[in-house]
């Protein structure tokens, strides 16, 4: 997994919060999943991480009916369809948890992420100016997506999507 991180631009990186290329960062990441707190996927080809998708979920919390889907997919996988795939299966396994609603954050120029989540039914619902900062000090904005799970189910409901036969 560090070796995976630290093949990632830095920039792919601002929106999870802590920096993921930090061991300690990777070591609490493996006990939150030992924890049950996150559900991780992570895609191998020949040997080496190529893309993972984490469902962060906070069952103790206020929020515990909010999942977070963090995606991050190696450069030179990009564009082949496998971030679409790691974000199907993590909404699959939000779906079985039970999550009403999920939240994904980048930052507003990773325009291909943003259509990803778009067409998957995610829609923009917030955007929060200067939030994070680079190693080199430079603030970015971050944009949160939303997807309403039960907004959308009552969809597939209405027009029989689903159905059983």
């Amino acid at each position: 997994m560090e070796a995976f991180a630290r093949a990632l631009p830095d920039h792919d990186l601002l929106f999870l919060g802590r920096d993921l290329k930090h061991p300690r960062v990777i070591a609490a990441w493996l006990e939150a999943i030992a924890e049950g707190w996150i559900d991780s996927l992570v895609a191998e080809r020949e040997g080496r991480i190529v893309g993972t998708a984490a469902l962060v979920r906070d069952p103790l919390g206020w929020s515990a009916h909010v999942g977070e889907i963090r995606l991050l997919v190696a450069a030179d996988e990009r564009g082949a369809g496998l971030g679409r795939d790691l974000l199907q299966a993590g909404m699959a396994i939000a779906g079985e948890r039970g999550l009403a609603k999920l939240t994904a954050t980048m930052t507003p120029d990773q325009r291909a992420s943003i259509e990803l989540f778009e067409t998957l039914g995610f829609r923009g619902e917030a955007l929060l100016r200067d939030q994070v900062r680079d190693r080199a000090g430079q603030p970015h904005d971050l944009l949160i997506l939303a997807y309403d799970a039960a907004r959308v189910a009552a969809g597939h409901r209405a027009y029989g999507f689903g159905a059983q036969a």
